[in-house]
């Protein structure tokens, strides 16, 4: 199967100080929706039903999503304001961008702190990253990725923390996008990252595997994560920025882990509601259509392999420049939209 991307560690949002956001949230809606909106739009989802998030994962008070949904009721729409806030009072990952990742760091931490919850977190700067796709870039080489490695973990402190470690990295040495001369380096790399995260008490490490309708048969990619050094962490990560079902995640999982020693994983439900998109191709990948969000984060998963649902990729951030989206990372407020609306009540 051809690319399954996830979202690159970036985007835009308005630059909102948090008092104006506060006021923005507090201030009375104005009459006169013109979103027109039907009866389905302004009733709450049942994927959402806890409107109250997770406790035990940290929610961004400034994420795009909350500062979007503020602004929507500032101007009197409250409909695609009600929407928007089933994706802001979700917890989703952290993925700090370019070359210094501390601030993004932690901000995260200090706020989960703050909150007496874990933060989430995506590290995903390996060199040759994405292999020249939507989501290029990482590291310019080893000794700046273990230098980056190195300051994502030293911010992380004492605080407690589950880290996503480099969505695709290991897949696309399976699916043969990363060239072999890069293979050797990657599992290196990996493995280090890993020995540096778990130097920190509070931190659970997850190192992607991709996603069941990626690397179809579980054994093929089973020796790549040892060789990467997933016996040092705490297990793999499925369906990031993916679609597949969650009952056809929580299979392969089970399966990929018979074949590793019993290891726990997590799943992405950030946007499987209501599973991948139909249509074969390419780009079913990126921005599909129709989509929906999935199940809330909770460690509570009725499964003592999975150890959380989370929503790692961030609920309508787009995939790349595909079916009209922006960059890939970029806040597209009308697919957050898409995203709400076509969640189930």
């Amino acid at each position: 199967m051809s690319r399954l991307m996830p979202v690159p560690a970036r985007f835009t949002r308005p630059l909102l100080p948090l008092g104006l956001l506060a006021l923005l949230a507090a201030t009375p809606a104005c009459t006169g929706d013109d979103s027109a909106p039907d009866a389905r739009e302004a009733e709450p989802s049942r994927s959402a039903a806890a409107a109250v998030a997770a406790p035990e994962f940290w929610v961004d008070p400034e994420s795009p999503a909350a500062v979007e949904a503020a602004r929507l009721r500032v101007e009197g729409k409250e409909s695609q304001a009600t929407l928007l806030e089933r994706i802001a009072r979700q917890p989703a990952a952290v993925w700090p961008a370019g070359d210094d990742p501390v601030p993004a760091v932690r901000r995260a931490t200090g706020g989960a702190a703050k909150a007496g919850s874990t933060a989430v977190l995506v590290a995903y700067n390996v060199p040759h990253r994405d292999c020249g796709q939507h989501s290029a870039g990482g590291a310019a080489d080893r000794e700046a990725y273990g230098e980056w490695i190195d300051a994502f973990a030293s911010a992380i402190g004492e605080s407690k923390a589950m880290v996503v470690l480099e969505p695709d990295a290991v897949p696309h040495m399976v699916d043969g996008c990363t060239p072999a001369e890069y293979h050797g380096e990657r599992s290196t790399l990996i493995s280090g990252a890993i020995e540096r995260l778990k130097r920190q008490p509070g931190v659970k490490v997850y190192l992607d595997a991709g996603n069941p309708a990626w690397i179809e048969d579980p054994e093929k990619i089973a020796g790549p994560l040892r060789r990467a050094g997933i016996a040092q962490a705490d297990g793999f990560s499925l369906n990031v920025s993916n679609f597949q079902t969650d009952t056809a995640t929580r299979a392969y999982g089970k399966a990929l882990s018979e074949r590793l020693d019993g290891a726990h994983y997590v799943v992405d439900t950030s946007r499987n509601g209501n599973g991948p998109l139909g249509a074969a191709g390419q780009d079913a990948w990126c921005n599909p259509p129709g989509r929906a969000l999935g199940t809330p984060p909770t460690t509570r998963t009725g499964d003592p392999l999975l150890d959380a649902y989370l929503w790692i990729k961030r609920p309508g951030e787009s995939d790349g420049n595909c079916r009209g989206g922006p960059s890939a990372g970029t806040w597209w407020p009308e697919y957050a939209l898409g995203l709400a609306r076509n969640t189930k009540g």
